[in-house]
């Protein structure tokens, strides 16, 4: 049985309306709103996916790194649930990152891959936190394998500002196009710009929705086992 419409918390019944209206603008302003770009015509729509898929993929290390360090500090579990929530997401995001990103490598470097500094980062990371989820995976109920595994997602955020400056620390060739003049690969329309705020805030509304089913999911499920474990008990 569903639960009444006014015990579900405002936030569950906000975030996915304002999901869904700001996925909505962002599909119209990537693929009716902005121009096509001069130099690499349609393909470089893909950018706004791209570009914000890494973002919302930062933003769940980070936040899976800071629930990490509470958890290490406190040892409480509704931390505990948010870091493995928050890896779930970002690992999602990152995929995503790494798909799109060959998608659009393909017609504008003519290939599908280079073992370019930023995306060999990239696989690391995406390598580390898929790591994390098989340590929880293997050890649900160690709270020992827990600990590994928060220890490492607190280090392996360290790996994101490697990727971002590790264009220019290494000279990769991927393009830093938001922060490069307009004449040298940067956003040369402002409705571009208009665009990458619009994808920005939907990818942003999307991670945080996302986040929030995850750890009532996660909690539920904790929830769960505490009742079989009660149930046990008074069988035997």
């Amino acid at each position: 049985m569903s639960a009444p419409a006014s015990s579900v918390p405002v936030v569950d019944r906000v975030l996915p309306i304002a999901s869904t209206l700001a996925m909505l603008a962002a599909l119209w302003c990537v693929f009716v709103y902005v121009p096509n770009e001069r130099m690499q015509g349609a393909v470089q729509r893909i950018f706004y996916f791209h570009v914000n898929s890494a973002w919302a993929a930062f933003l769940g290390f980070f936040v899976a790194a800071g629930a990490s360090g509470l958890f290490l500090w406190r040892g409480r579990l509704e931390h505990d649930r948010v870091a493995v929530a928050a890896v779930e997401v970002g690992m999602l995001f990152c995929t995503m990152v790494l798909v799109t990103g060959p998608i659009w490598a393909r017609p504008i470097w003519g290939a599908w891959w280079t073992w370019d500094p930023r995306l060999t980062m990239t696989v690391i990371l995406w390598t580390i936190y898929a790591v994390y989820l098989v340590l929880r995976s293997s050890a649900r109920e160690d709270p020992q394998i827990a600990r590994y595994a928060a220890v490492l997602a607190v280090v392996g955020v360290l790996d994101v500002p490697l990727i971002q400056v590790s264009v220019r620390l290494w000279r990769g060739m991927h393009p830093s196009v938001i922060s490069a003049p307009a004449n040298k690969g940067g956003l040369e329309d402002p409705r571009m710009v208009v665009a990458l705020l619009v994808t920005m805030v939907a990818f942003m509304l999307l991670f945080v929705w996302l986040l929030r089913l995850r750890c009532e999911g996660l909690r539920l499920r904790d929830e769960l086992h505490d009742l079989e474990d009660r149930v046990e008990e008074v069988a035997r």
